[in-house]
C-alpha cells in the first residue's frame, strides 16, 4: 500500500476565524473538512477484482489551524516556464490569506527560486489588494519566473531571516522536488515553515492529478490553431498543415486537442515511438492520404518522436531533458520525402507554444485556479507541509515525493488514445 500521509507541523490549536456551517458531518461544500475525510482513488470497482485501495487526504478549510494569522506571514513563488492561470493563483492565495484569514503580511518572491536567495536575487515585494485587483484578466506572472533551484539552505534563511511561516511554491514537477528539499531542510531544523505547492503544468503530466491548471486553456488555443491550419491545408492541392504543441514527455494537449477539433489527420505523441519509413510509417502513410483526399493536418507533440534522434540527451538546469526540436525535423523531413517522389506539396509549419502558454486562462481554467489556491490557503493555515493540492475525484492532498517520482502519461490503450484513433483513422501504433 502507497503511504499518502500528509506530514504536518504539530497539533492544531487555533480556532480558524472561517465562518461555516459544519451541521452536515464530513462535508466541505457546508463545513469544516475532518482530518478523518479521505478520497478514494479508484472510482469505481469490477466484481472479483482487487480495488487499490488508495486513500488521499481530503482537502478543505479546518475547523482548527495550525498558524496564527495575525502572526503569520507568507509568500508566493512562480518557478519554471509561463502557463495560463499564474496571476489567478496568486490573486486567490492573496485574497484567502488576507480577507478570509486576516493574514497581512504576504510576499511575492521575485524570478521564482532565484528570488529566495539574496546573492542573486531580487528583493520580495508586498502584495495588497490594489496590486492583486486584476491581475488574473492578464497572462504571465506579476512576481515574474526562472528555472533551477537555488542552494536549500540559503533558501530556508532567507525564509527565517523574513520570518515567513508559509511558502507557496506554484510550478510543475521540479519545482516540487525544489520544494520538498526546503521543507526537509526546515524540519532537520525544526522550523515551524509550511511548504505547499500548487501543480503548474501546462502539459497536465503531474502523477496522481487528473488536470493541472492552464490545460484546458492550451487545448481552447491549440485548437484555434489546429483549426486554421486546416484551413490552409484545404486551401491548397496536396496542403499539409503540421502544428508542433506542447508536450515534453506528456502527449495529453495533442490528444485533446485532435478530438476536440476533428481536423487532425496524424496525432504524434512521445508515449508511442514514431517510425517514419515503411507502409505503416508516417512517411507513407501520409502519403497515401494526400493522394486519396489533397490535404492533411498533422499535431505533434514536442518531445515526440526523439527515438528518431542520436546522441546523448542534455539537461536543463530543472533537469528537464532537452528535447531535439521534432517539429523543424518533420517538416524538413516530409518536404524531403515528397520532393524525392515529385509529388508537389505545399507544407505550412505552425509553432504556438509561446502564444499558447502566455494567455490568460479561460473559464474552466479560472475556477480551477481559484480552488487550487485557496485549498492550499486551507491546507497551509492548518500547518500541512511537503505536499501539494490535486484533484482526484475530489481536491485531495499529496504528498510532494509521490506527485514528483514520474511523470503522469497517456495511455496507448486508454480510452484517450482510442479516442483520438477513431477521429483521425491513423495506425494506432507506427509500424
Amino acid at each position: 500500500m502507497i503511504d499518502m500521509k500528509i506530514s504536518r507541523l504539530g497539533e492544531c490549536e487555533c480556532w480558524s476565524p472561517l465562518k461555516l456551517n459544519n451541521t452536515l458531518e464530513a462535508s466541505a461544500d457546508f463545513g469544516f473538512v475532518p482530518e478523518t475525510a479521505m478520497v478514494m482513488h479508484d472510482s469505481e470497482v469490477n466484481s472479483g477484482v482487487k480495488s487499490s485501495g488508495l486513500l488521499f487526504e481530503k482537502a478543505g478549510p479546518r475547523e482548527k489551524i495550525f498558524f496564527k494569522p495575525a502572526e503569520t506571514r507568507a509568500a508566493i513563488v512562480t518557478c519554471g516556464g509561463l502557463c495560463p492561470g499564474l496571476n489567478t493563483v496568486i490573486r486567490s492565495v492573496f485574497l484567502c490569506l488576507y480577507h478570509i484569514y486576516g493574514v497581512r503580511t504576504v510576499y511575492g518572491i521575485r524570478y521564482g527560486y532565484q528570488g529566495l536567495n539574496p546573492e542573486i536575487g531580487e528583493p520580495p515585494i508586498l502584495l495588497n489588494p490594489d496590486m492583486v485587483d486584476r491581475i488574473h484578466q492578464e497572462g504571465g506572472t506579476i512576481l515574474g519566473s526562472s528555472r533551477g533551484n537555488q542552494p536549500i539552505s540559503a533558501m530556508v534563511d532567507f525564509l527565517v531571516k523574513n520570518n515567513i511561516n508559509i511558502l507557496f511554491t506554484v510550478g510543475g514537477d521540479g519545482t516540487q522536488r525544489g520544494a520538498h528539499l526546503i521543507a526537509k531542510e526546515a524540519e532537520k531544523r525544526r522550523l515551524s515553515i509550511s511548504v505547499v505547492g500548487i501543480p503548474k503544468t501546462i502539459d497536465n503530466d503531474i502523477m496522481y492529478i487528473k488536470k493541472t491548471f492552464g490545460f484546458a486553456t492550451a487545448v481552447d488555443r491549440a485548437h484555434s490553431v489546429i483549426r486554421c491550419a486546416h484551413t490552409e491545408a484545404k486551401s491548397y492541392s496536396n496542403g499539409i498543415g503540421l502544428v508542433k504543441l506542447m508536450g515534453r514527455d506528456s502527449g495529453f494537449i495533442a490528444a485533446f486537442a485532435t478530438i476536440v477539433s476533428q481536423d487532425v489527420n496524424f496525432t504524434i505523441i512521445p508515449e508511442i515511438p514514431l517510425v517514419l519509413e515503411g507502409e505503416k510509417g508516417l512517411l507513407e502513410t501520409l502519403m497515401r492520404r494526400i493522394l486519396n483526399r489533397k490535404h492533411a493536418v498533422i499535431a505533434v507533440a514536442e518531445g515526440a518522436g526523439q527515438n528518431l534522434f542520436a546522441g546523448r540527451k542534455q539537461k536543463d538546469v530543472s533537469g528537464n531533458v532537452l528535447h531535439n526540436d521534432i517539429g523543424t525535423f518533420l517538416k524538413e523531413r516530409i518536404a524531403e520525402y515528397f520532393r524525392e517522389r515529385k509529388i508537389p506539396i505545399n507544407l505550412k509549419y505552425i509553432d504556438p507554444s509561446y502564444i499558447i502558454r502566455s494567455v490568460p486562462t479561460n473559464s474552466e481554467d479560472c475556477f480551477l485556479c481559484d480552488q487550487y489556491a485557496r485549498n492550499a490557503t486551507h491546507a497551509a493555515m492548518a500547518g500541512k507541509t511537503d505536499m501539494i493540492v490535486g484533484y482526484w475525484n475530489d481536491f485531495m492532498h499529496l504528498p510532494m515525493t509521490h506527485a514528483t517520482h514520474q511523470r503522469q502519461q497517456v495511455d496507448p490503450n486508454g480510452f484517450l488514445w482510442h479516442g483520438v484513433i477513431s477521429s483521425t483513422g491513423q495506425p494506432s501504433r507506427w509500424k
